[in-house]
């Protein structure tokens, strides 16, 4: 088991750490999603997507399933959530 060591962000915070993710969990804790289907999934999942600039479902119908899960932080857990957001306003992943 890792030992947590503190660390400080570029904004300041001070926490206590035991893994390799850089993220600070104070400054991840006040961002909130710009879209309401990013609110459905994991920060790692949500940070893949923001990452690719993919904000809103359209954008999100244009990619494949395959190209999806090519990011990093995004795993098939996340799939039937935005195959489920997708379906529900008439859309689906690329083919």
């Amino acid at each position: 088991m890792a030992i947590a060591t503190k660390r400080t962000c570029k904004n300041g915070h001070s926490y206590m750490k035991s893994s390799d993710c850089p993220v600070c969990p104070i400054c991840e804790a006040g961002r909130k999603p710009q879209a309401d289907f990013l609110k459905k999934l994991a920060s790692p999942a949500r940070r893949a997507l923001e990452r690719e600039n993919i904000s809103t479902l359209k954008q999100l119908s244009q990619y494949s399933e395959k190209t999806l899960l090519s990011l990093h932080g995004l795993g098939p857990s996340a799939i039937p959530i935005l195959k489920n957001e997708l379906k529900e306003k008439g859309l689906s992943l690329k083919r």
